[in-house]
């Protein structure tokens, strides 16, 4: 045979070792289906593997990857090196591949043997009896379990198996989007474009690969645009700062407002961030040592380190009983909030930060604020809470700035 050269986007990660379990998850333009078809057939082209390959439903062959795969042995000029049946494909290296429904064929499951990886696609869609019967049936020595998913809800089963196994030595787990993809066409590019601009909370799910939130819980839903902008010269800055801990980001915004609208135009988030890499973080948003800081009070020997051995101007920001609800209410009651596209993290904080909804019947929303995707935000609550703090009457916010309006 001669050599076939097999490109796959490196975000996918080590195919050299053995794992029990590789995930892949994200949104659309991932490639995630065409990724793993592709390394199967490499694989099959040269090892006699037996190959299942799974999904919850399937009423027909044309319901599986087989056209998937029977294409990327096209792609790859590997035909005379295959058979292409109805039901399956073989190599002449001896490999198999298999193609099967789960929720309405658990004996012929059952009963299938000798498997060397079991591939699951769309596995957002499948059952927790499914999955409870499938993954002790592919039990042969150094056998593997791939699945490739879109997520869907956050108490799917495959998501919840996802979250368990990602911290796990035996299992490759990797959000792979459509930044991974160097292949990514530009009429998808267009596409994401176009949903970005008119429906954000859709576009995190669709193409950012997060799970569907309840857009009457998403807090800012109807109060921030994503769009380019130039700050005034004269502006008067405010800076705020999240620390992190353990798995969450530090987070250092910085924001203006002009005419009631709240711009926000920088940020540096880091996750994992030592203590004495701080400074290097900050100095990625300009101006961060020249303008009054506003941080996270919870940190009190870090905001002295920050202030005392590199001379930012940094205090802590002040907190009272209710000063996260104040703080949401008061950004959420700007005219506008508009965020620059090179604030990528708290934009996307923007669009899924929620309120708590009732576990037993998700159409009831609470009022109370789930804590997660709001580490910018809280940073710049902090940024501006001396503006906040005035609660009984809003703030003249010309007095902090006293610029004319400006078409953008």
């Amino acid at each position: 045979m001669s050599q076939t050269r097999i490109e796959i986007p490196p975000a996918f990660g080590d195919f050299g070792r053995g794992y029990r379990y590789r995930v892949w998850y994200g949104g659309r333009g991932s490639s995630k289906s065409w990724t793993v078809a592709r390394v199967l057939v490499a694989l099959a082209a040269t090892r006699p593997i037996r190959v299942l390959c799974v999904r919850e439903f399937q009423n027909s062959i044309n319901d599986s990857v087989k056209r998937l795969l029977a294409d990327q042995i096209e792609a790859l000029g590997l035909t005379p090196w295959f058979k292409v049946q109805e039901t399956s494909i073989s190599s002449k290296a001896g490999a198999e591949f298999l193609f099967k429904g789960l929720a309405r064929n658990i004996q012929g499951i059952k009963s299938t043997e000798g498997v060397d990886i079991c591939w699951v696609e769309e596995g957002q869609t499948v059952s927790q009896s499914s999955l409870d019967i499938l993954i002790p049936t592919i039990r042969k020595a150094g056998s593997e379990l791939w699945f490739t998913y879109n997520p869907e809800h956050d108490d799917d089963p495959m998501h919840r198996l996802m979250l368990m196994l990602q911290d796990e030595d035996g299992a490759l787990v990797r959000k792979v989007g459509w930044q991974d993809n160097p292949w990514f066409p530009p009429e998808l590019n267009a596409e994401r474009q176009l949903l970005l601009r008119h429906d954000p909370e859709a576009y995190e799910h669709v193409w950012e690969g997060e799970c569907r939130t309840i857009s009457e819980a998403v807090v800012f839903r109807h109060s921030v645009s994503f769009e380019e902008f130039e700050t005034p010269d004269d502006a008067r800055l405010y800076f705020g700062a999240d620390w992190g801990f353990s798995q969450d980001p530090t987070a250092l915004i910085r924001a203006f407002i002009d005419d009631d609208v709240l711009y926000v135009d920088q940020e540096a988030f880091g996750l994992g961030v030592e203590m004495d890499e701080l400074p290097s973080l900050f100095d990625r948003v300009p101006g961060s040592r020249d303008w009054p800081i506003l941080a996270d009070c919870a940190r009190p020997e870090t905001i002295s380190y920050m202030a005392n051995r590199h001379r930012f101007r940094i205090m802590p920001a002040e907190k009272w009983k209710g000063s996260v609800e104040d703080g949401i209410e008061r950004i959420k009651a700007f005219r506008k909030i508009v965020v620059h596209p090179r604030c990528e993290q708290i934009a996307k904080e923007f669009r899924m930060y929620s309120y708590k909804v009732d576990p037993r019947d998700a159409r009831l929303i609470l009022p109370k604020l789930e804590d997660k995707w709001n580490h910018g935000i809280d940073a710049l609550r902090y940024a501006l809470s001396p503006l906040i703090q005035n609660r009984r009457k809003a703030p003249d916010f010309s007095a902090f700035n006293a610029l004319p309006n400006r078409r953008r």
